[in-house]
């Protein structure tokens, strides 16, 4: 069983700041890709950063100069540093993983969501 955990969402003002962690654990041959998404309300979720393993990483447009992605290989292990909120970054935020737990076998895995809201 693969399980992913995050921690780090709430309430904060516009301009503030929020660091999102996510763990991944169980039955882990390899890990790949990691990453985080959000969806707001009425909306469908949307791609916010990613990290491969090899370590480039990927940011939504929105997000591009204000969030932070980073992981620790050696955890398992991905964090979103999140700066300059605004109300629009607002949703619920999935860690995401892309893990083999076999030799041939890799799936995207996804956490349970954290609530991020940003009020003005």
């Amino acid at each position: 069983q693969v399980q992913l955990v995050e921690s780090g969402g709430g309430l904060v003002q516009a301009g503030g700041s929020l660091r999102l962690s996510c763990a991944a654990s169980g039955s882990i041959f390899s890990v790949n890709a990691m990453g985080w998404y959000r969806q707001a309300p009425g909306k469908k979720r949307e791609l916010v950063a990613v990290i491969p393993s090899g370590g480039s990483t990927d940011y939504a447009q929105s997000v591009k100069g204000r969030f932070t992605i980073s992981r620790d290989n050696a955890l398992n292990t991905v964090d979103l540093q999140m700066r300059s909120l605004k109300p629009e970054d607002t949703g619920v935020y999935y860690c995401y993983a892309l893990i083999a737990t076999g030799k041939d076998y890799e799936y995207p895995y996804w956490g349970q969501g954290t609530q991020v809201t940003v009020s003005s």
